[in-house]
């Protein structure tokens, strides 16, 4: 007997697909280089869903991506929400539960100390047989399937509440985007984590909604990624960032064919781009958003400096920032990114962030163009400027930076920043570290920014 919950029988005045039913024999996902078919998948969701408890919402910790799109479909069936922090790190798991109390945790491991009502899925290797009367989900538009924390770049994470509608929405923008670069079937491979709300875009909803498939691990090093696209057909989307494409290109490694690489969560600087582009004879595209916007324009920045909005998606500048009007926005998002239109509104360049913005002495600076230029120094492999909480005796408040530069001194960096800028924005002080304190995504939390500054060997 098929297993049917209330959400199939309660009238609401709009239910999507919980996944594309276009096809159910279609690949979902690979795992070990094996295909798991949309059917199959449903019937390892209803497996899942069965076991969970009563709840408003679970804080989804799978690392493995097919684990996570399980536990993500079966907690929205479920009528619960995906939580997900900032980071896996215990103390960013726990103030997310505190701030939902009644919650529960759920992944794939066996965590040692794990958060507390924490629930392991059963093991996915066989999937259960599919009833074939069983119904395919069809979920209320305006039920709440997500709540992702920002990364806590820009200071503490927030909660961004976000709908099955609002998630049907922003996928459409991205499958349009994508499927008028590389064509209707591709297959993704990341090495995002599928809790940030960009690896969520792009190999958690894509292959729900899409017809994708996606590889369920999150390949790390150079040979990993190469392994994982190898596991795949053609065509092939990579999906990561610019750290990870910095790995990739620096040692000549050889990849399969691509069809397009996807970055985000990080300026990704032209150079890198167009090294990219001539080494994988591929387009590499970029992605604008945010945790609370979702993905709303790409460019090629090989070719082109100016951004192209989705469809749908108006933008009106504003002193303090940029007011975004979305498809999967309920309300307008005003964002810190300061922009530039032209062709009638659906282009932009970025000029900056308000926050970035600075001023000393009646002058002012962009920390954006300063990290471009600390990074554009040779023998520099990694860099951020920042501008520090606490004001001088003068009441002025400092910039600092921290850089990855074997091999040189910080005179040997301050030299040439000199010459490319005004006295007054020299960063000071200018430690060199051997690593930035980057997350998961490529990301520097400024509170792990201060603790290095602070505590720098």
């Amino acid at each position: 007997m098929a297993i049917v919950y209330d959400i199939y029988r309660r009238e609401a005045p709009q239910r999507l697909p919980l996944l594309s039913m276009a096809d159910p024999g279609r690949v979902l996902a690979w795992r070990g280089g094996e295909p798991a078919s949309a059917a199959q998948f449903l019937a390892h969701v209803h497996q899942v869903a069965a076991s969970l408890p009563v709840a408003a919402a679970a804080v989804n910790l799978c690392e493995d991506r097919y684990a996570f799109l399980v536990a993500f479909c079966a907690i929205v069936l479920r009528g619960q929400a995906n939580l997900l922090p900032s980071s896996r790190a215990p103390q960013a798991v726990d103030e997310v539960m505190a701030a939902h109390p009644g919650c529960y945790a759920l992944g794939e491991q066996v965590l040692d100390p794990a958060p507390r009502g924490y629930r392991q899925l059963p093991a996915l290797d066989v999937a259960p047989s599919l009833a074939a009367d069983a119904t395919w989900p069809l979920i209320p538009a305006s039920q709440v399937a997500v709540i992702g924390y920002t990364s806590g770049s820009t200071g503490t994470p927030s909660a961004n509440v976000k709908t099955w509608r609002s998630l049907h929405a922003s996928t459409t923008g991205n499958l349009a985007m994508l499927r008028a670069a590389v064509g209707r079937h591709f297959e993704v491979v990341a090495t995002v984590p599928p809790q940030h709300m960009y690896g969520m875009e792009m190999s958690v909803l894509l292959p729900l909604l899409g017809d994708i498939g996606v590889h369920a691990g999150r390949p790390f090093f150079p040979a990993d990624v190469a392994a994982a696209l190898a596991a795949l057909p053609a065509p092939r989307v990579l999906v990561t960032t610019p750290v990870h494409l910095r790995a990739l290109v620096e040692p000549g490694m050889a990849l399969p064919p691509l069809a397009a690489m996807m970055s985000a969560t990080a300026p990704l600087s032209v150079e890198l781009a167009q090294r990219a582009e001539r080494r994988f004879a591929a387009p590499l595209l970029e992605v604008f958003g945010s945790t609370e916007t979702c993905v709303f324009a790409s460019r090629r920045p090989a070719v082109d400096e100016d951004w192209n909005l989705y469809d749908g998606v108006h933008l009106h500048p504003q002193p303090d920032g940029t007011q975004v009007h979305a498809p999967q926005l309920d309300v307008a998002t005003t964002l810190a990114d300061i922009v530039s239109l032209s062709a009638g509104g659906r282009r932009f360049r970025l000029r900056g962030r308000h926050s970035d913005m600075l001023e000393i002495a009646g002058k002012r600076a962009s920390l954006g163009d300063l990290g471009r230029r600390l990074l554009a120094i040779p023998g520099v492999q990694d860099g951020v400027v920042f501008q520090l909480d606490d004001a001088d005796a003068l009441g002025i408040h400092r910039i600092a930076a921290l850089v990855v530069a074997p091999g040189l001194d910080e005179q040997a960096i301050l030299d040439p920043l000199r010459r490319a800028v005004d006295p007054l924005f020299l960063p000071r002080p200018l430690r060199l570290v051997k690593a930035l304190p980057r997350n998961e995504t490529g990301k520097l939390p400024r509170a792990a920014l201060m603790q290095l500054l602070l505590h720098h060997d």
